[in-house]
Parts: C-alpha cells; sequence; structure tokens
C-alpha cells in the first residue's frame, strides 16, 4: 500500500466511529451473553443492550422500536423484505415493480422472484437517473404486491422525488419498499412516504455486519414472512443468535448520526462542491446526474475518450476509490447504474465514483482534484482513442461520447 492514500470511497464503507469501537467492546468479552437468555444476569444485560440500540436506531429513522428488525446488512433486509413480501401476498398477486439502476440486492431478489413464477417491471430512469411518476403510475396493476425503490443511489448520490412516488404508489394501497442504505445518517427520510426501509450500520460508522429493516407496525400493519426459521427471534421475524456487539455499535453510530448528520453534511458539502468545481474546469469531465438532487457525499464522473482501466490504475495508486458499487467490484460488465442512465457501455467503464466521509478533510479534497487532474493529463496524453478524438476522427466512437456531448 502506498504511504500516502486518500480514502474517499465511503461509499463502500465507513470506519467504526472510535466512540461505536469503545461501545462495543465490552459485548466481546466481559459482557457476552446471549440477549434471548432469560435465566441470568449476562443475558438481561445483552437484551437490555439490544433494547437501548433499537430504542436509538429507531429515533434515527424516527421509527417506534418495535419497528425495528435487526438483520446481517441491508442485503438482508431487502431479501427478507422482497421475498417475505411476496410470500405473504402471493394470494393477492404476483407482480412487483422496480428499477432498472436498483442495487444488486434488489434486482437479484427479483430475479429469482421470477424464476419461482412472478412478474417484474422495471422501470427505466432517465438521463439524470430519475423515475417519472406517471411512469410508474402506468406500471401498476390490479395484482401489483409490491414496490421497492431506492431513496438515493449509490453510485451516483441520486435521490429520488419520494413524495411524488410515494403518492402514486399510496393511491393503490401497495406496499413501498426503500433501500435507504445511502440516505440513512446522511439526510432525513421520512418514514411516512414508505413501508419498509432497509439500511446498514456501516454506511454511517457503524460496524459492517448489522443492517435493520424497518417494518411498519402502524395501521395498515404490514406483515411478511421469516426467511429464516429457528427460534422466532425478533418478533418472529428473523430467527438466529442476536449479534450484540454489532446491534450494539450501530445503536451507538445511529446516536451519533442523530447529533451531527447536519453539521457533518454541511462541511462535506462544501468540500465536494469545491471538489467538482476544480474538475469541471477540466476539458470534457462530466458529473452524472448533476442536475438532479444529489447525496452531498458522492459524486460520479464520466471522462470521454479515455480507458478506463488505465485511468483507475493510475489514479488508485494514491487515492482509494472505485468505479462503482463495491459490492458489483468484481463484475467485469459496466455499471447498470450508469447505462441505465444512457451512458455507453466504454464510456461507464471510464466513469468514477468519489465518496466523502466524515474523516474527510478540505486538503485530502483539494490533494485528490490535483491528483486526479495529473492523472488525467497523463493518460490523456498516452491514450489512443483521446488522439483519435482530438483529431476529429469520431467515427465509430459514439459509445465513448457522455449524451450531454450528443444533446
Amino acid at each position: 500500500m502506498p504511504a500516502h492514500l486518500i480514502y474517499l470511497d465511503y461509499h463502500a464503507t465507513t470506519p467504526c466511529d472510535p466512540l461505536v469501537i469503545q461501545e462495543m467492546l465490552p459485548w466481546f468479552g466481559t459482557r457476552f451473553g446471549n440477549a434471548s437468555s432469560r435465566q441470568h444476569r449476562f443475558g438481561w444485560e445483552a437484551s437490555e443492550a439490544v433494547q437501548l440500540a433499537r430504542e436509538q436506531t429507531a429515533a434515527l429513522i424516527g421509527a417506534d422500536p418495535e419497528e425495528i428488525v435487526f438483520t446481517s446488512g441491508a442485503t438482508e433486509s431487502l431479501n427478507l423484505a422482497i421475498k417475505g413480501t411476496a410470500e405473504a401476498l402471493s394470494h393477492r398477486g404476483k407482480h412487483i415493480v422496480t428499477v432498472a439502476t436498483e442495487h444488486s440486492a434488489v434486482l437479484d431478489s427479483c430475479r429469482h422472484l421470477e424464476r419461482l413464477g412472478y412478474e417484474l417491471t422495471y422501470l427505466p430512469v432517465n438521463g439524470e437517473g430519475l423515475i417519472d411518476p406517471e411512469r410508474l403510475k402506468r406500471a401498476l396493476r390490479s395484482d401489483t404486491i409490491l414496490v421497492s425503490i431506492m431513496w438515493a443511489n449509490n453510485e451516483t448520490g441520486v435521490t429520488q422525488d419520494m413524495q411524488a412516488l410515494s403518492s402514486v404508489i399510496r393511491e393503490r394501497n401497495i406496499w413501498f419498499l426503500t433501500d435507504a442504505t445511502q440516505a440513512v445518517g446522511k439526510i432525513p427520510v421520512d418514514l411516512n412516504l414508505v413501508d419498509m426501509m432497509a439500511f446498514s450500520a456501516h454506511k454511517f460508522y457503524g460496524p459492517k455486519g448489522t443492517g435493520a429493516l424497518y417494518v411498519r407496525r402502524r395501521s395498515p400493519r404490514v406483515r411478511i414472512m421469516p426467511q429464516l426459521d429457528g427460534g422466532g427471534h425478533e418478533k418472529g421475524i428473523r430467527s438466529g443468535t442476536l449479534n450484540v456487539p454489532g446491534i450494539v455499535g450501530m445503536g451507538k453510530a445511529a446516536e451519533l448520526a442523530v447529533h451531527q448528520m447536519d453539521a457533518d453534511m454541511s462541511r462535506i458539502a462544501r468540500y465536494k462542491a469545491g471538489f467538482e468545481a476544480t474538475m469541471g474546469k477540466l476539458p470534457e469531465v462530466y458529473i452524472n446526474g448533476a442536475n438532479a438532487p444529489r447525496l452531498p457525499t458522492v459524486t460520479n464522473l464520466s471522462f470521454p475518450f479515455m480507458e478506463g482501466s488505465a485511468l483507475l490504475a493510475a489514479a488508485t495508486r494514491s487515492l482509494a476509490i472505485s468505479t462503482g458499487s463495491a459490492c458489483a467490484s468484481s463484475s467485469l460488465e459496466p455499471s447498470h447504474v450508469l447505462t441505465g442512465m444512457g451512458i455507453g457501455r466504454e464510456l461507464a467503464f471510464s466513469s468514477l465514483r468519489v465518496s466523502f466521509g466524515r474523516p474527510t478533510t478540505l486538503s485530502e479534497c483539494e490533494e485528490a482534484a490535483s491528483i486526479l487532474a495529473q492523472v488525467l493529463t497523463q493518460t490523456r496524453d498516452e491514450s489512443p482513442i483521446w488522439q483519435m478524438h482530438r483529431e476529429g476522427n469520431l467515427e465509430d466512437l459514439q459509445d465513448w461520447k457522455h449524451p450531454l456531448q450528443q444533446s
């Protein structure tokens, strides 16, 4: 690893806050009880700690503590919500609506249901990554049982108009699930708009391997079928011995987010704005989703006529950044989020995600912008594709052009 590596991949994961680690440590050692052990003090202490964490986690999103189901992370939460809803409501219908740019945890769960005979509608997004509420309305049917829409995109940071989308869904009395993994702890979320919400601790400075699913208990109450059997933990929705250290850490991280979110996001938004302003001065650098509402924590940049592998290899000598979702990093396919926004395959391979977090400093942002500018200049000088573009030979290069260049 280079001696000096700037971490700007906070949408992949965040470090545990030191206060979170401090809160978790006793539950690995001296306070090791099983929260389901009701006969002695070790179990009572663990159960009380879980309940406190449930209250802290609920407070972050404005839920009732009894509406929080602890899981191993957002992927499990989404699987539980999607498959559990499908099983619970199969008597009402087998049609589910989601979006082409969702996280793979949603898309793969939906494809699993397709193999079981369910019908799926995958809504497209426009060039800014936004869903058309009217198109959603037309997609809903009498047998639609669930709509799953990400609150904030993990690659571009684009946030959907959840108020408008919820209004369409609520008109038809259909359950609404949101993957709010990147939204929780960064922006306010309104539970009145949804019925279920999935999120993970490690996106807001808590531990990996711990997450939650909000399941509305207020009228009309949401009921889903458990996908793990064996013990009836978490009100019978998710069996399995509770990860007490992880849950304690998630609760503490949630408590910190409640108090620090506004200040953190205000500062990070300023840093991101400065970073994007610097990158915007470079020739032919495009910010994906630039004209849509976006999270303050991430920017997704496209570099036309650049070989993505060369660009990333040069940049990651000094910067810990990514080409998209960490969960899809082993894939040889371009980002489905970017191609869904109308960006060609080649250009999608030449796009980078830079995400900022609580530990990010202004000097790191400025240094990162300077490094990327230098890398871009160097790799362009060595790129035959760039030279062809500069010479005006654009034949067969449409897939390298950004949609803003083509409009």
